[in-house]
């Protein structure tokens, strides 16, 4: 069986889930919600690729290991996208310090 593609072993933070009574509720509604779909669109992709034998009810062994390269996969670009993000809005925050150091000279 695959293991680590459900909800409560994604790595999240405490705040990801919405607390009614909690400040910003509605961030976090808002982000639990993306969560989910993300969490939803990752398992369709993954089993659309990896499932292919409907003839037992056991997952193979192939399915398995497709589906985790597929979990690793999308991990690995999620974190790279993030680390370019940050990467991008470091060089734009230091473009607008550097311009607005001109405009006060």
């Amino acid at each position: 069986m695959v293991t680590g593609l459900s909800p409560q072993s994604a790595p999240t933070s405490a705040s990801a889930v919405p607390s009614p009574a909690a400040p910003g509720s509605e961030l976090d509604l808002q982000s639990f919600k993306e969560f989910l779909y993300q969490y939803n669109r990752l398992s369709q992709d993954c089993f659309m690729a990896c499932v292919k034998d409907f003839t037992s009810k056991t997952v193979s062994s192939n399915e398995e290991r497709c589906a985790l390269n597929c979990l690793e996969k999308f991990l690995k670009m999620t974190q790279r996208v993030s680390t370019r993000f940050q990467e991008y809005q470091m060089i734009q925050t230091e473009s607008a310090n550097a311009m607005a150091q001109r405009g006060h000279l």
